[in-house]
């Protein structure tokens, strides 16, 4: 077997000993790039090979033919005609403060200086870099390619920080003017990151810069296919059988940008180096200004397993005017589902939802750890809690639960005031069934209404109503239940169905009552 490119980022190290390392062929793309135009951005999220096809491009137009051979680029370019190539990025590293962005300006200029051997003439970051591509495209005779990676991510290291964020933005907004003054020395410009920051905020002028972010061509230019999976690595599926194959593609599949589903390549890397199901991308690093934002805005999570959104709320987004589902979208968390378009092509909408169960376990999970300071002890409470559920022991979970809320610190509710909101609780429980591996479905709909939650496990449906009751009152969360007749949706799916109240105090912020009753079935 070949060698797993795990974490290489090198074009030119995959690609120097042909049969050393797998490769999915993505050249095709290059071609009907150039033959597009000549300014494009592209986002995706984290470690979905950004970086190396950025590379690839390099490569292509600093025409090095010997890394093709054998792919598609290699009889559909012209590798007489080459081009120099400034390669940007701001991948490493975090920049703290504008004097950090400033100071990775000047290393970029100075290594550009060094690589064409000229001096600069001119003072400012701005100019400095105008007069790099004047001087490097007059050298060489040639319009020069720039290719910029992470674009972004000195906005994105402090988004949490609005004031240093915006002057970051307004920075890189004054450098990243440059490729329009500069437009007459340019052969192909190619941008990428993991959000799409407004033209407006960082792009102000150039009005030519073709986002493909949602072109349904460009849908599988990053990710592996399921083709790529049994063509380039047929020689490690081949001895899956049809559900060791589905069960990875229900792990590390989903993603979609309005065209064919994709893999997440480096999900895909490590699950066949160490052939377990873990979450290896998630484990990357999840932004930790995400969950905040969604603890602190009350984001009901239950609502990112299905969820539908027009175009301003899945589109650029900007510092000032950020959406929980704008980011959820943008970072992978949620994927693209449908879409579908009203009065003609006038209004858009779409359907959003969790691209895999990678995502959607450990979403949840992360989410359940940021409450609690004793990670161990949810650990072991989780332990439990799949055991009682799964064995049927329902009575069992109302003291797991009350264990975890009991273990929130004070001081996260005096920060938080949402204990008086069914959301809370609502979503804490979804979290908790949903990173425990069950199948989950908040606010489903029936014909008497719509259930808090359904829990389903082999034969069994749970049905959940929540309540928030003053400490000495009692709810009918469980009377609500059977007054709905929810269960009538489910009586020829599931041998066992069980109607489950809970009724939570706003006074101790814990469960109150917990009422299960069984439905007599036949």
């Amino acid at each position: 077997m070949k060698k797993l490119p795990i974490g290489i980022q090198s074009f030119s190290k995959i690609r120097q000993n042909l049969e050393e390392f797998y490769y999915v062929d993505k050249t095709m793309f290059i071609e009907l790039l150039l033959k597009g135009g000549g300014y494009y951005f592209l986002s995706r999220p984290r470690r979905f090979g950004k970086s190396l096809f950025l590379d690839t491009l390099r490569q292509a137009f600093l025409g090095k033919k010997e890394f093709f051979q054998g792919l598609y680029l290699e009889n559909n370019w012209d590798w007489q005609t080459t081009y120099p190539v400034v390669y940007i990025s701001f991948g490493a590293g975090v920049v703290r403060n504008l004097d950090e962005l400033k100071n990775s300006f000047e290393s970029i200029l100075i290594d550009l200086k060094n690589q064409y051997g000229f001096s600069y003439e001119k003072a400012q970051t701005k100019d400095k870099f105008l007069e790099a591509i004047v001087k490097i495209s007059k050298q060489n005779k040639r319009q020069v390619v720039i290719l910029i990676d992470e674009y972004d991510k000195p906005i994105l290291d402090r988004i949490e920080d609005k004031e240093v964020a915006i002057e970051i933005r307004e920075e890189l907004k004054n450098f990243y003017s440059v490729i329009k003054e500069a437009d007459q020395y340019l052969k192909f410009v190619f941008i990428t990151g993991v959000s799409r920051f407004s033209k407006v905020s960082l792009f102000s002028g150039l009005n030519n810069l073709n986002d493909l972010t949602l072109d349904s061509r460009y849908a599988t230019l990053y990710g592996y296919t399921q083709k790529d999976l049994e063509s380039v690595f047929r020689d490690r599926v081949c001895s899956f059988d049809k559900a060791k194959m589905d069960r990875v593609k229900q792990w590390y599949n989903g993603y979609r940008w309005l065209g064919e589903s994709v893999y997440n390549p480096f999900d895909v890397l490590l699950y066949f180096d160490k052939e377990e199901f873990r979450p290896y991308w998630f484990e990357t690093g999840t932004p930790s200004f995400l969950i905040n934002l969604m603890i602190k805005n009350q984001y009901f999570i239950p609502l990112a397993e299905d969820m539908e959104l027009g175009d301003e709320l899945i589109g650029a987004i900007d510092i000032d005017n950020i959406f929980i589902e704008n980011l959820l979208f943008q970072t992978g968390y949620l994927t693209i589902k449908e879409r579908t378009a009203l009065d003609g092509d006038s209004i858009i909408r779409y359907r959003l939802g969790y691209p895999n169960l990678e995502v959607k376990y450990s979403l949840t999970n992360v989410l359940l750890n940021s409450l609690v300071s004793d990670y161990q002890k949810k650990e072991k409470n989780k332990t439990s809690f799949y055991k009682a559920f799964t064995q049927g022991n329902l009575e069992e979970l109302k003291s797991i639960f009350h264990s975890f809320f009991a273990s929130i610190p004070h001081d996260w509710y005096r920060k938080n005031q949402i204990s008086g909101y069914e959301g809370y609780y609502a979503t804490i429980f979804y979290c908790y069934f949903t990173a425990c591996g069950f199948e989950v479905k908040a606010e489903d709909t029936t014909n008497h209404g719509k259930i808090d939650m359904a829990v389903f496990y082999k034969n069994r449906c749970c049905l959940f109503e929540f309540k928030v009751i003053e400490l000495i009152s009692r709810g009918d969360a469980l009377e609500q239940l059977r007054k709905n007749k929810y269960q009538e949706k489910y009586l020829d799916k599931y041998k066992e169905i069980a109607l489950i109240g809970v009724e939570f105090s706003k006074e101790s912020k814990n469960i109150e009552r917990f009422e299960i009753e069984w439905v007599k079935l036949g």
